[in-house]
């Protein structure tokens, strides 16, 4: 299997280039070189502003920002900016290295070819990675993508917190306990960017809900 490649920018990622080299990974510097594109990319914290760019350009591309401590507001902020996850560059390179394992896990795991999902005028290509509400193309990170797919795989049906932390986050009980609610609520307002009706509800005590039509579950929302 070939080295994957990362790209790095910012003076704190480029910092970790010999560490992350010995580590097995293939480095690149410039976003707007010709090929196959980056594995994962690796930002600096004054690199937020480019996410919108590399995204636009890497659509389904893990992309990691540095935050300066770890706490619920660092990741509130780093998911909004729409990144995949965070790092933190003065700890060393451990715990950065499970987390691009983590997401590079993550990538092939939904590489497989399975047939189109739909619910109503909402589809997911697996083979291609590729969202549609109606005619309009939805640009999801790495994880918004994973929680869609296991809700569509599970559509009608509730599906627990603990299986979204099983199946989606590899079971991290480290991370904030309220960020399944900011993917899922980011989520939805990509899925409902144009007023598109809402399709997860959201089953109180239980989990969530992907459906046409509200559930007949009770304590929807």
């Amino acid at each position: 299997m070939s080295a994957a490649r990362l790209l790095l920018l910012g003076p704190e990622a480029e910092a970790l280039a010999a560490r992350l080299e010995a580590s097995g990974y293939a480095l690149e510097r410039n976003p707007e070189a010709p090929g196959a594109g980056p594995d994962l990319v690796l930002l600096g914290p004054q690199e937020q502003g480019r996410i919108a760019a590399l995204r636009r350009r890497f659509v389904d591309v893990p992309i990691l920002l540095a935050v300066e401590a770890d706490s619920v507001e660092a990741r509130v902020r780093c998911l909004s900016a729409g990144a995949d996850d965070f790092w933190l560059p003065g700890q060393g390179t451990s715990d950065l290295l499970m987390r691009l394992r983590l997401q590079l896990n993550l990538r092939r795991r939904s590489g497989l070819p399975s047939p189109l999902l739909q619910v109503a005028d909402l589809t997911l290509n697996p083979s291609s990675r590729q969202v549609k509400r109606g005619n309009r193309t939805v640009a999801l990170t790495a994880r918004e993508y994973q929680l869609l797919l296991l809700l569509l795989e599970r559509q009608g049906g509730v599906v627990s917190r603990d299986q979204i932390l099983r199946q989606v986050w590899n079971d991290d009980r480290g991370m904030a306990s309220n960020v399944i609610e900011v993917y899922v609520r980011y989520l939805r307002q990509k899925l409902e960017q144009e007023g598109e009706r809402r399709l997860i509800h959201t089953i109180r005590g239980q989990g969530y809900c992907l459906s046409a039509g509200l559930p007949a579950l009770g304590g929807g929302g």
